[in-house]
């Protein structure tokens, strides 16, 4: 309020906005403006009142407010001040820190070897996790595009149960509102004249999108009785492929061609909506059969209101019950054992969690490696300015003024590093997901923009733990006191013990890393010293979708066709055909019942469809008997049948197989013509399963998928004749869409399965984690021998030998290196179970992959330690103690 004095009759202007304006106002000219102010608030009071000239000095404040603010940084900006206010200009803070900044630039331009290298080894570290968060990000924080997603979860054994099976289980399913299935259904699309399209695809039951929660951005879903016996056949669209074929909105309702077949469009989902992975272009039905038993369904259900999905052990334990009760199932086949419904994340995303979490950690380590170097390269320079800091602090400057300078220099740093860690995050992106175990994932992953700020925001939080270090030391001692220390040539610095202390963390980061990698190395070898029964070098793969219009026949003649004109290609041994190749895990199962022991117990067997030429392409060695030849034809009685070795030894012990005869699956009798050595039929790791092979003279094609399977000359044409191999399909067979053209040894690489691919990228992480760590003992190592440089001058004047100055100075990084090594193996121990689910055959605590880490780490350490050991042992004492 303001006051009038009785004495004076004289009015004072409120308090608070001249305060306001005291504060922003210049000093020469604060009082001369104030007295003005004063005058005139006394001028309007008497003319107008109070009020009004309190809501006018309040004007006056806020509405100077903003332009003084302006002002006051741009004189602590540009350093412009007049003569008579340079006492104290502008804003104090603001100048002082932009003081500090334009000090920060040219102390890191005058040290361009410390500002590289800092900048560097942060953006290494920054860009690497930046871009690892732009892959995990979708994978593993970003919500599924399904309103229902908490909500539905998948059936244990996915993609082995059966139409049987769902309709039977159809009005059992306690603990669920409903439950749909799905599976694999890749469709060929032909467009007027052009050539055959191939469109990922997917199978699916009528109340799929209601399970998941999904409604389509035109048209409708599927609605119940689209799945069923004389139903019109429907398709849904993909938002790409809408966009594909027009993006018209008035699609809804033609027809569309896939498989030879006319479906009408019934719906467009909107932009962003995948399942089961970004790949999928479009959804069909077809009709349930209740007796179908090709277990090729993954069955998904969206919990009953009120069930939580986490705690649904009791509906497994009772939907166990009703299968056991119903169905007899194979060994291998049994679903009334180890139940449990799989979240639909997890489920989606499989085995790409733990190598995502896996990739992350390491960065996450890696970035810790960078902070930890940087850190050490700081406190280096922090202690080479031990006089200037001194003196500054003599003069008066605060510790708080001499820290704020230390973090205005890291801050100049991190903003360098994220700028660099940004591009470094654009330009490996793609590299990283590519590298990644992602499948689909990775090829459809986008480059985010957001990264950029991830970057920022990382190199922000990097800064700051990167200069508690440096920060520390200042705080740590009496600064004056050093001018006498340099004077004298102290031996101790400040910052030894914080520089051991950052290389044993480094060391121990590293070991957490590297040990990670050595068990992979450790797990790939074994897996690929596996026999898979095939030789897998010199053979290229051709995998076709035909049309479903057509005979059997028609398709089988066809892919005949097309097998014998890449047999006839230069350079070309064996070409085949098969409907199932090995490596690609397990599928296309049948019963099996020898004959004159119908009584057994009923048990299943793979089953394989091949041309004549199939064992020869691939190698697979002949042990008793014949393979296929134009001879065996269908008869009356039946046809012929090849067994693997693990087939005659479980169904033939001790007995020779040859002539006996078979049935199961196929009508008819086949007999036993060849035994064949077991083959990886299913995953790479599998234990020999039985499996019979029937020649497709015989045997009409399961469905239009074939593979075919080409044998060249020499191992590098394999993969070099992959277009032409295409090409010949296109030109004999225009009506078969090629899926994927690769070779066998590339398939043998994705059954090796994620862990190669998490193997290569942990080595390339480990290489950089070493580098980091040599780099940051060598500068230990170097800053311990500077600093002990006159002592070493005295003994070694004195006639102490070089070679001991070598081994202490060594023997002093081997002792920084070995408790790092200690801490990094204790950490390993906990932090290798997120590796577990990628190892065959090795251990978390492998003894051979935690000793090669040890023993690599320990050399690089000894190496980085005898360079700065060396040239310590070989300085003059004369020029030394001259100097000091």
């Amino acid at each position: 309020m303001p006051v009038r004095h009785a004495e004076s009759n004289e009015v004072s202007p409120p308090r608070l906005p001249l305060a306001l304006l005291r504060r922003l106002l210049p000093r020469a000219e604060r009082d001369e403006v104030l007295a003005d102010i004063r005058t005139e608030y006394v001028d309007i009071a008497a003319e107008h009142g109070l009020a009004t000239a309190r809501r006018w000095l309040w004007r006056q404040a806020l509405g100077s407010a903003p332009a003084l603010l302006g002002w006051n940084w741009w004189r602590g900006w540009t350093g412009f001040e007049p003569r008579a206010n340079a006492y104290r200009p502008g804003g104090p803070m603001i100048k002082s820190w932009i003081t500090d900044a334009r000090y920060a630039v040219r102390r890191l331009r005058a040290r361009p070897t410390y500002t590289i290298l800092s900048i560097l080894t942060l953006a290494l570290g920054i860009g690497g996790t930046a871009a690892v968060f732009g892959v995990a990000r979708p994978l593993l924080f970003d919500p599924l595009p399904y309103s229902h997603a908490g909500e539905v979860v998948t059936f244990w054994m996915p993609y082995w149960w059966n139409e049987e099976e769902y309709t039977y289980l159809r009005d059992k399913y306690t603990g669920f509102r409903d439950v749909a299935m799905e599976e694999p259904g890749d469709v060929t699309m032909q467009a007027g004249d052009g050539p055959v399209r191939l469109l990922p695809g997917r199978v699916v039951t009528a109340n799929m999108f209601d399970v998941l929660g999904a409604r389509p951005l035109l048209g409708r879903g599927f609605r119940s009785g689209d799945d069923q016996q004389g139903a019109e056949p429907v398709a849904v669209l993909s938002h790409g492929l809408w966009k594909e074929l027009g993006g018209s909105e008035s699609i809804i309702g033609q027809r569309i061609t896939l498989d030879g077949t006319p479906r009408t469009i019934v719906g467009v989902m909107p932009r962003g909506f995948w399942f089961p992975d970004p790949t999928t272009r479009i959804w069909t039905t077809q009709p349930i059969n209740p007796q179908g038993r090709n277990g090729n369904w993954q069955f998904i259900g969206r919990v009953a209101p009120g069930v939580d999905p986490q705690k649904m052990q009791p509906y497994v334990d009772h939907l166990m019950s009703v299968l056991r009760d119903r169905f007899q199932y194979s060994t291998k086949g049994d679903k009334t054992h180890d139940g449990r419904f799989i979240p639909i994340r997890e489920t989606l995303l499989g085995s790409m969690r733990p190598a995502v979490v896996a990739t992350f950690a390491a960065m996450g380590l890696i970035l810790l490696i960078a902070c930890a170097n940087v850190a050490a390269l700081m406190l280096g320079q922090v202690e080479g300015r031990n006089t200037e800091l001194a003196v500054r602090s003599a003069l008066g400057a605060s510790r708080g003024r001499l820290t704020q300078q230390v973090v205005v220099e890291a801050l100049v740093i991190g903003l360098g590093a994220a700028l660099l860690g940004a591009l470094l995050a654009a330009t490996g992106f793609r590299i990283l997901a590519t590298s990644l175990p992602l499948g689909a994932w990775g090829e459809n992953a986008s480059f985010d923009w957001t990264m950029f700020a991830v970057a920022l925001v990382i190199a922000l939080a990097a800064v700051l733990l990167v200069v508690l270090v440096p920060a520390a030391s200042l705080w740590r001692g009496e600064l004056r006191g050093t001018m006498n220390s340099a004077r004298m040539g102290g031996i101790q610095g400040r910052g030894g013990r914080l520089e051991q202390g950052l290389v044993v963390m480094q060391v121990a980061l590293a070991m957490l890393i590297v040990s990670g990698a050595a068990l992979l190395v450790h797990s790939v070898t074994k897996l690929y010293a596996i026999d898979p029964g095939v030789n897998t070098k010199a053979i290229a793969v051709v995998d076709v979708l035909s049309s479903s219009d057509g005979t059997a026949a028609m398709r089988r003649q066809k892919i005949d066709e097309v097998a014998a004109a890449l047999a006839a290609m230069p350079g070309v041994q064996s070409a085949a055909a098969t409907a199932k190749l090995p490596l690609r895990g397990s599928g296309n199962s049948f019963g099996i019942v020898i004959e004159g022991r119908e009584s057994q117990e009923r048990t299943i067997t793979y089953f394989r469809v091949v041309t004549n030429d199939y064992f020869r392409t691939m190698g697979i060695k002949v042990l008793a008997g014949r393979t296929f030849d134009n001879s065996d034809r269908m008869n009356d009685s039946g046809g012929t049948v090849v067994i693997n070795e693990a087939l005659a030894r479980k169904y033939f012990p001790g007995e020779d197989p040859i002539g006996r005869r078979v049935r199961g699956g196929l009508t008819g009798s086949w007999q036993i013509i060849g035994v064949v050595e077991n083959v990886a039929e299913g995953d790479l790791t599998d234990d020999p399963e039985p499996a019979r092979y029937y020649s497709d003279q015989q045997v009409n094609w399961l469905g239009p998928v074939a593979t075919f399977v080409v044998r060249t000359g020499r191992d590098g044409d394999a993969a070099t004749m992959l277009d032409q191999f295409r090409g010949t399909v296109n030109r004999v067979a225009p009506g078969f869409a090629v899926q994927e053209t690769t070779t066998m040894s590339r398939v043998l690489d994705l059954a090796v399965g994620p862990a190669r691919q998490i193997m290569t990228l942990l080595t390339l992480l480990s290489v950089l984690a070493l580098t980091l760590g040599a780099v940051g003992i060598y500068g230990v190592i170097a800053h311990f021998a500077a600093r002990r440089k006159r002592d070493w001058a005295i003994r070694v004047a004195l006639g102490l030998p070089t070679s001991r100055v070598i081994r202490h100075i060594v023997a002093q990084g081997t002792a920084l290196v070995t408790a790092g090594i200690v801490l990094g193996v204790l950490g390993a121990v906990v932090l290798t179970r997120v590796l577990a689910s990628f190892l065959y055959e090795t251990g978390r605590l492998d003894p051979v992959a935690f000793a090669a880490a040890c023993a690599l780490l320990l050399v690089i350490g000894i190496v980085a330690a005898f360079v700065p050991a060396h040239r310590a042992s070989t300085v003059d004492p004369a020029l030394v103690l001259r100097e000091q």
